[in-house]
């Protein structure tokens, strides 16, 4: 086996993997599969978190994820597909970074790691045993790696910090609701 021919393997082991992964994680949140909660319990967590709308959050999340990932494992229109897939991570990464990097507390190791495999598909592209080489690679084209990267970070840096302001503006209401409440127990029974 040449070495093209072990980087086509390795890409398509990585692409299903990584697609397979992806898409079950969107199917979770988008029908319910694999022990999900859908897209009503998924939008009311993504709403407690700071996502809002919630079900709306989900939706575009879980889309994300299953439609990132079943084109990834497809090796189709890869540099979108990875983007999208990255996109998604970088929004679960938020939510989980203030648990540490490691999953086993609850931090940000896995969303990271999909995220990191997703965008390295999207740079590399999908190899020779994909969709994307036998239609000509007409939806991978060179110009659509940066093009969808830099989109789907832009747009991920203002979902994500539109919700990093309302995690840290309901953290000050509560703290604020908490010192009223002291304040009252301190000066209200005169």
């Amino acid at each position: 086996m040449t070495t093209y021919d072990r980087r086509d393997l390795g890409l398509l082991l990585l692409r299903l993997g990584t697609g397979g992964v992806l898409a079950a994680h969107g199917a979770q949140k988008l029908f319910g599969w694999f022990g999900g909660h859908g897209l009503e319990g998924t939008g009311q967590f993504m709403e407690s978190v700071g996502y809002a709308p919630g079900k709306a959050s989900a939706t575009a999340a879980g889309l994300a994820e299953a439609g990132g990932g079943t084109l990834l494992a497809l090796g189709l229109a890869t540099p979108a597909a990875g983007a999208a897939a990255a996109g998604a991570m970088a929004g679960a990464s938020a939510v989980h970074a203030p648990n540490g990097f490691f999953n086993a507390e609850g931090g940000f190791e896995y969303a990271a790691s999909l995220g990191l495999a997703a965008t390295g598909l999207a740079v590399a592209g999908p190899g020779r045993l994909s969709l994307d080489h036998a239609i000509g690679h007409v939806l991978d084209r060179g110009w659509m790696v940066p093009t969808t990267l830099a989109a789907t970070a832009a747009l991920t840096a203002v979902v994500v910090g539109a919700r990093n302001r309302r995690v840290r503006n309901g953290k000050e209401e509560a703290e604020g609701a908490e010192g009223f409440d002291e304040q009252e127990a301190l000066f209200g029974e005169e």
